[in-house]
């Protein structure tokens, strides 16, 4: 079964071969849960509303007649090192997967590896900014509950990913975190996705990571050296 494993590796990516064994810092590591979606019970993210399907109709009736490639924008924002969005920035990925939360005085600031986007999150109890500002990652306003960290974020654009396939939000997005450590090395990452115009319900992602104190993340230089988009697209 490993020999396979190692054999599958290098197919993973997007070019086959580009990924030797050595770029998953996890690889043949065990999920310690059997899916991650926790609510609801059956483990599966809830159907999309009629009016996000409308909205995804109306996004490729815009394109018809484009191919995948036609330029730039027709690629994925992860493909244009733009973002993962929030929910996938924390879940685990094939590489370059770590985490870094940090604490300075009235903030917590969590740093992800992949892309090597920043979140800085008030704990001052600040309100949110305008409704017309908007962002990928949603504006995030923090607090503590005991000994958990709970993250509120909304003001997402809604052109951004709620998961992993890229749906796209819309502008009443609220994805709320709860992250507590639970022993020496672990932390519990429980993620909540509410919103009622793309979703016909609320659903919950729950996961652990390892915790490693005083690691440093690594150089992701996803934008600087992504050269490959040049090769995607007609022109």
């Amino acid at each position: 079964r490993e020999h396979r494993r190692v054999e599958v590796a290098p197919l993973l990516g997007v070019l086959p071969g580009s990924n030797p064994v050595h770029w998953f810092e996890h690889f043949g590591a065990e999920n310690s849960r059997a899916w991650l979606v926790g609510d609801p019970a059956d483990g599966k993210i809830p159907p999309q509303t009629d009016e996000a399907r409308q909205r995804t109709a109306a996004r490729e009736a815009a394109r018809k007649g484009r191919g995948a490639a036609d330029s730039y924008t027709d690629r994925s924002l992860y493909d244009r090192c733009i973002t993962r969005g929030l929910l996938p920035s924390m879940l685990p990925t094939a590489y370059n997967m770590g985490n870094q939360i940090m604490q300075v005085p009235g903030a917590v600031i969590i740093r992800n590896e992949m892309i090597h986007e920043t979140r800085v999150i008030p704990l001052d109890g600040r309100p949110a900014l305008s409704s017309s500002i908007r962002h990928y990652m949603g504006e995030a306003r923090g607090r503590w509950d005991g000994d958990t960290l709970v993250v509120e974020s909304t003001g997402f654009r809604d052109d951004g990913w709620i998961d992993e396939q890229g749906t796209p939000g819309s502008d009443a997005l609220k994805m709320t975190e709860r992250i507590r450590r639970i022993n020496y090395g672990t932390l519990e990452i429980e993620i909540a996705v509410n919103d009622p115009k793309t979703f016909t319900k609320p659903w919950t992602v729950k996961l652990y990571q390892a915790l490693m104190a005083d690691t440093e993340l690594i150089e992701f230089e996803c934008a600087e050296n992504n050269t490959s988009i040049k090769h995607y697209v007609g022109k």
